[in-house]
C-alpha cells in the first residue's frame, strides 16, 4: 500500500467516498453566484458533445461513402480484368469455363467492350459500349435488378441496347427510341475509312445510382456488338478447298464460318483481398497467356485519397473534442479559484489532497461524460438519417448538396462502424479526463492557512 492510501486511511477516508461525490456534484449545479462559471461547464459539455457528433457523423459518412463506392465498383467491375495475348480470344467461351473451375473464383464473364458516340433527340455523349449476352448479365446481380424501364426478357434476340437513366436524359430519348451509335474505326474503302454508324432502340433504361455507370455505358447483345466492332473473323471450314475468285454468295457462305472474339474478360472471387494469391493460382491453373490486373490496381489512387482523407479529417475534427478539452481546463481552474475557501475549510476538517483531488477529476470529467454521451446519441441519430436531412436541406435553400455529379452517387450513405465509435467515444473520455489533472492537482496543493489568511 503506497503513502498516500495509508494517509487516507489512517484518516478515515476512502477514495471516491460519499462526500467526495457529494462535493462534485455540489460544483456542478447552477447557483446565483456561480452561473458565470456554470454557463462556460454548460458550453465546454456542448463542446465536446458538438465534437464527438460531428466525428461520428462523418466517419460514418466517409465509410458508407467508401462501401458504397466499392460495392458499385465491384459489382458490375470484376476484381480481376483480363486481356488474353499472342492469339484472338476466340476461345472466350471455354475459357469461362476453365476459370470458374479455378479453387476461389465465383464467377467469370467475357464481353466486347469498346468506345462509339451515341446520339439521341437531344445531345451527344462519349459512350463506353459493352456486349453481353442475357447470361452473362445474370452474373452480374447488380445490373440485371437495376432495369429502371423495360426488362431483360429476350435480351439475346432483341437487338436493342440498355442505357443509364442519366445517359437517356441527356439524349433526350426514352424505352422504344432509337439512339445512334457512331464509331470512327469502320470500314475501309479506296477513300478512306468511313465511320460505323448504326441506330438500336432502347429496350432497357437501368438506374445503377453511380453517376459514371448510368451516363457513360451502354450494353447491348453480344453478338450485335462483336458485329459492330468487327471482332470476327471469316475462316475456311475445315476440310474445304479454297474457293475460285468466280464463287458466288452461296457458295462463300457455304465454305466459310465466321468466328467471333471478346475483347476482354472478368473475374469475381470469394475473397476481394487476397488478390495475390489468386493471381499466381489463376497463372498456374490456365495455359493460355493472359494478362491479370486486380481491382486494387485500376483504383489504387482513388481509395488511397479515401483513405488519406479519411484520417485528415478524423485529425481535423478531433480537434473540436481538444478545444472543448481546453475549456474543462480553464472552467475548472475558475472553479479552483472560487473555491478556494472550501478547499482551505475541508483541508482543516480532515480531507486529504487525494480527496480534494478526486472531487474536481469527478467534477471535470463528468461534465467530459455528460458530453460525449449527449455527442453519441446525437451523432448516431444524425448518422442514421444523414440521407433524409440532405433532402430535406437541399429542399429548404433550394441547392444540391452533395450533388451526384461530383460525389459519384446519386445518394448520400452512411455506415455506423461500432469499432470507430467506441475509439471516438474512448477518445473524448480520456481526453476530458486528462484535461482535470492540471486542475484537480492545483487544487490539492492549496495550502488551507494561506488560502483562509485573508477570509
Amino acid at each position: 500500500m503506497n503513502p498516500a492510501a495509508k494517509t487516507e486511511k489512517k484518516n478515515g477516508s476512502v477514495p471516491f467516498a460519499r462526500f467526495e461525490w457529494m462535493f462534485a456534484w455540489r460544483y456542478l449545479r447552477s447557483r446565483r453566484r456561480d452561473t458565470f462559471i456554470s454557463v462556460i461547464a454548460g458550453l465546454t459539455l456542448s463542446g465536446v458533445a458538438i465534437g464527438v457528433a460531428t466525428l461520428i457523423v462523418v466517419m460514418s459518412v466517409m465509410n458508407g461513402f467508401r462501401t458504397e463506392l466499392l460495392t458499385k465498383i465491384l459489382g458490375l467491375n470484376g476484381h480481376f480484368t483480363g486481356f488474353p495475348i499472342q492469339t484472338a480470344f476466340t476461345d472466350y467461351e471455354e475459357l469461362v469455363v476453365e476459370l470458374e473451375e479455378v479453387e476461389g473464383v465465383l464467377t467469370a464473364i467475357a464481353f466486347v467492350e469498346g468506345q462509339a458516340l451515341a446520339t439521341g433527340r437531344g445531345d451527344s455523349s462519349g459512350v463506353t459500349v459493352r456486349g453481353m449476352d442475357f447470361a452473362t448479365i445474370q452474373k452480374l446481380p447488380f445490373l440485371a435488378q437495376a432495369s429502371h424501364f423495360g426488362g431483360w426478357d429476350q435480351w439475346d434476340e432483341a437487338g436493342g441496347v440498355a442505357i443509364g437513366v442519366r445517359l437517356a436524359q441527356k439524349l433526350g430519348v426514352s424505352l422504344g427510341d432509337a439512339i445512334t451509335l457512331v464509331n470512327p474505326n469502320g470500314s475501309t474503302t479506296p477513300f478512306g475509312t468511313t465511320p460505323q454508324i448504326r441506330s438500336y432502340p432502347v429496350n432497357v433504361i437501368f438506374n445503377l445510382g453511380m453517376v459514371e455507370f448510368d451516363s457513360f455505358y451502354v450494353y447491348m447483345p453480344i453478338r450485335p456488338a462483336q458485329t459492330y466492332f468487327k471482332l470476327f473473323e471469316d475462316v475456311l471450314r475445315p476440310g474445304v478447298d479454297p474457293l475460285p475468285l468466280d464463287a458466288t454468295d452461296e457458295q462463300i457462305d457455304a465454305a466459310y464460318e465466321r468466328v467471333y472474339e471478346a475483347s476482354v474478360f472478368e473475374l469475381f472471387i470469394e475473397d476481394p483481398d487476397a488478390t495475390g494469391p489468386m493471381r499466381e493460382r489463376i497463372y498456374e491453373q490456365i495455359e493460355r497467356p493472359i494478362i491479370l490486373t486486380d481491382w486494387q490496381e485500376r483504383n489504387a489512387t482513388f481509395f488511397s485519397a479515401l483513405q488519406v482523407e479519411r484520417v485528415v479529417m478524423f485529425t481535423i475534427l478531433s480537434m473540436i473534442v481538444v478545444v472543448a478539452a481546453f475549456n474543462i481546463i480553464s472552467s475548472l481552474v475558475m472553479l479552483v479559484k472560487d473555491k478556494a475557501s472550501d478547499i482551505a475549510i475541508l483541508r482543516t476538517m480532515g480531507a486529504t489532497r487525494g480527496a480534494v483531488m478526486r472531487i474536481f477529476c469527478i467534477t471535470g470529467t463528468a461534465i467530459g461524460f455528460l458530453g460525449t454521451l449527449i455527442g453519441a446519441v446525437l451523432g448516431l441519430i444524425l448518422a442514421i438519417n444523414a440521407e433524409t436531412l440532405r433532402v430535406w436541406f437541399s429542399d429548404l435553400f433550394g441547392i444540391t448538396i452533395f450533388p451526384p455529379e461530383v460525389f459519384f452517387l446519386s445518394a448520400l450513405p452512411t455506415r455506423i462502424d461500432p469499432v470507430e465509435v467506441s475509439v471516438v467515444i474512448g477518445f473524448s473520455l480520456l481526453l476530458t479526463f486528462l484535461a482535470t489533472l492540471y486542475p484537480a492537482l492545483r487544487a490539492a496543493q492549496y495550502d488551507p492557512v494561506e488560502a483562509l489568511r485573508y477570509e
